[in-house]
C-alpha cells in the first residue's frame, strides 16, 4: 500500500514544469488560445508531446495552468495602505490579463462547452486567489473604518474591481491607463481625483 502524499514513478521535474508553462504563456501572448497546441508547446519548451500529455489532459487545462503560474508570480506584497494595495492587486490583474491573452482564455473557460472540471480548476487556481486577496484588502478597509460596507457589500465591491475590466472588454472599450488607480479610488471611497 502506498503512503499518502507519494506518487509512483519519478518525481516531476520543476524546471520542465516551468518550461512548459512558460512556453504556453509565450504562445498565448503571441497567438492566443487558438495557437496553443501540444506540438507548439513541446517545441518551445524543448520537450516531447507525451511529457505534456502526462501533465495536462487537454489544451484548456494547459492554458489554465499557464495563467495560474502567472497569477502566482504576480501576487503583490501587502503594505497596509489599502489604496496602494488595491492598486497593486489590480495592476497585477491587468498585467495577467494582457500578458497571457487572458480575456480569450476566460471566455473559453466560461463557455458551456468547457468541461466543468476545467472550470473548477480555473476558478480555484486563478479566480479564487485573486478574489481572496482583493476581499482581504476591502475587508481590512471596512474593519478600520476606511469604508462602510457589510459583508454582502464587500463581496459586491470585490466583484466590481475586476468586473469593471471585463465590462470595458465586453463593450469594446480600452480601459484607461490609470484604471487600477481609478477603480481603487472609487471602491475605497476616495473619488477619482
Amino acid at each position: 500500500m502506498r503512503n499518502e502524499g507519494t506518487s509512483r514513478g519519478r518525481p516531476r521535474d520543476p524546471d520542465l514544469e516551468r518550461a512548459i508553462t512558460d512556453a504556453a504563456l509565450d504562445i498565448l501572448r503571441c497567438s492566443g488560445l487558438g495557437g496553443l497546441t501540444y506540438v507548439a508547446v513541446a517545441e518551445r519548451a524543448g520537450t516531447t508531446r507525451p511529457a505534456i500529455y502526462r501533465r495536462y489532459p487537454d489544451i484548456t487545462a494547459l492554458a489554465v495552468a499557464a495563467v495560474a503560474s502567472l497569477a502566482e508570480a504576480t501576487a503583490p506584497a501587502r503594505t497596509g495602505d489599502h489604496v496602494h494595495d488595491l492598486v497593486a492587486e489590480l495592476t497585477a490583474f491587468r498585467a495577467g490579463i494582457l500578458a497571457a491573452n487572458g480575456l480569450s482564455l476566460t471566455a473559453v473557460v466560461l463557455s458551456e462547452a468547457t468541461d466543468p472540471a476545467i472550470k473548477d480548476a480555473y476558478r480555484a487556481a486563478v479566480v479564487a486567489p485573486r478574489r481572496a486577496r482583493i476581499a482581504s484588502i476591502i475587508g481590512a478597509a471596512a474593519a478600520d473604518g476606511t469604508i462602510t460596507a457589510d459583508r454582502p457589500t464587500q463581496q459586491l465591491l470585490v466583484t466590481m474591481c475586476t468586473g469593471s475590466w471585463y465590462g470595458y472588454a465586453v463593450a469594446g472599450i480600452t480601459p484607461p491607463r490609470d484604471w487600477p488607480r481609478r477603480t481603487a479610488a472609487i471602491i475605497l471611497g476616495r473619488g477619482t481625483d
